[in-house]
């Protein structure tokens, strides 16, 4: 009498398991290629944003001279604050925006804080290393580097894409 077993073989596991990882290797890269899309444009989206709202503040005030962008409500991010270098956010916890204005001698300040007031420069950083760091300039420069340490407040250095 032949009594039939019930359950999986090895093989029959291992077959499963391969399946699986090919599966997997294809898709956890395809996430995070979305994901730092995303948190692109969400970066480009909050600095077109605050841009807008600078260029408001010029129209009344013909400056931009203490020019303090308030919270977007695209996205929950906090008030900006005075980091060691201007004005900026954390947005997500995916992107830092930094807002500045070039002084007199080549510092930057704040715009909030500044003396001049006729130019801003925006530079978003990420905390992945594999996504771009953007600048957009009241001038109209908009590009990005994936090499951050490339990207000032004035240009995005060899290597840049405009967008």
């Amino acid at each position: 009498m032949y009594l039939k077993k019930n359950g999986f073989t090895l093989l029959e596991l291992m077959i499963v398991v391969v399946i699986v990882a090919i599966l997997a290797a294809i898709a956890i890269p395809s996430y995070q290629s979305y994901v730092r899309r995303t948190n692109e444009s969400m970066a480009m989206q909050e600095m077109q944003q605050i841009a807008i709202w600078l260029e408001r503040y010029k129209a009344r005030n013909f400056s931009y001279k203490g020019a303090n962008p308030p919270r977007t409500d695209t996205i929950n991010i906090p008030t900006y604050s005075t980091n060691k270098l201007c004005s900026g956010g954390t947005y997500g916890g995916t992107f830092t925006i930094q807002l500045c204005e070039k002084q007199a001698g080549g510092s930057y300040s704040a715009l909030k804080n500044s003396s001049i007031g006729q130019s801003w420069a925006m530079r978003s950083e990420t905390t992945d290393p594999n996504n771009y760091t953007l600048l957009l300039t009241s001038s109209g420069l908009r590009c990005k580097n994936k090499a951050s340490s490339n990207v000032t407040f004035e240009t995005c250095g060899t290597g840049s894409e405009n967008w």
